[in-house]
């Protein structure tokens, strides 16, 4: 890929930036101003390039970061360039599309998701809980899921944001995927309280694990 391209792409991103949308995202720690939705027409126009994808993350932009997660091939990432990568993600929507985009999707997910639980770093292990939380969904052979309700019971409510909201997702899918252990998920939200004043617009579920857990099961149960 040469210089040209990545020129003409970073100037079409710089087109679609919007300083009032900028301000808005970052009061959530985003600092770019671009339409997701006009991002997202950029990638299906550009399609897959790996090539592309590695030059657009060099730039450390942040709306090139998210649309080099679009059109990468997360196959083609090595274990450590991804754990590379997710160190240098520190802008939230990087780091959730980067999750849940390309690691993923990646053949080193499960060994990833083992060393970044339990990092020091809280945003990265943020990262290790979202995929366990992926894992207690649609994977759970093998995890010890009354440690993992050890684990969130005895640090969930002190840990830093983005870990918290991590962990609770956990919590929350225990409760939902795993009948034996909803009683004690339920139990574990309700003390703790985490989320529970979190504001939810009308029509959507609080993320306060409880209400979050029984509202899924009712659902699924009307089903």
């Amino acid at each position: 890929m040469g210089q040209t391209e990545l020129d003409e792409v970073m100037a079409e991103l710089a087109g679609h930036a919007d300083p009032k949308m900028r301000e808005a995202n970052e009061k959530r720690g985003d600092d770019h101003g671009v339409n997701l939705t006009k991002l997202r027409a950029v990638a299906k126009r550009l399609k897959k390039q790996q090539p592309l994808a590695t030059e657009l993350w060099a730039t450390d932009d942040t709306a090139a970061r998210l649309l080099a997660l679009l059109i990468c091939r997360p196959k083609e990432f090595t274990r450590d360039e991804l754990d590379t990568m997710l160190r240098a993600a520190r802008a939230p929507k990087v780091h959730d599309w980067l999750v849940n985009y390309v690691v993923k999707k990646s053949t080193h997910a499960e060994e990833l998701r083992t060393a970044w639980t339990d990092d020091a770093d809280p945003v990265v292990a943020s990262a290790g809980w979202a995929l366990t939380a992926e894992r207690v969904a649609k994977d759970p052979d093998g995890l010890d899921l009354s440690g993992l309700l050890d684990t969130i019971e005895s640090e969930m409510r002190e840990a830093p944001a983005r870990l918290q909201w991590a962990m609770n997702t956990c919590l929350a899918q225990i409760g939902i995927e795993h009948e034996r252990q909803r009683a004690r998920a339920l139990d574990i939200g309700e003390r703790l309280g985490v989320l529970k004043d979190y504001p939810t617009p009308p029509g959507c579920t609080s993320p306060f694990a409880p209400a979050w857990i029984n509202e899924i099961v009712r659902r699924r149960e009307q089903d």
